[in-house]
């Protein structure tokens, strides 16, 4: 009988633990992921706009911008 890969026995790892977890640990799961949400997408889209993409038309641009600012030794 062969075992299933890794990665199948990680996942059921991890659904197994969660079907036994108790009602305060999904709680709290539902915490860090409704927090993980707001952090990635709320937070990004409204005050880390992409400021290359804006002000820059071509990926050459873009570059030029980021290895002058990175370089630039003032």
């Amino acid at each position: 009988m062969s075992r299933p890969n890794l990665l199948v026995r990680t996942g059921r790892f991890y659904v197994e633990g969660f079907r036994n977890m108790s009602g305060w640990g999904k709680q709290v799961w539902i915490v860090i992921l409704v927090k993980l949400f707001i952090m990635f997408f709320i937070l990004k889209l409204f005050f880390f706009p992409n400021f290359l993409k804006t002000n820059f038309d071509t990926d050459e641009q873009r570059s030029e911008h980021v290895l002058d600012n990175l370089t630039n030794t003032k």
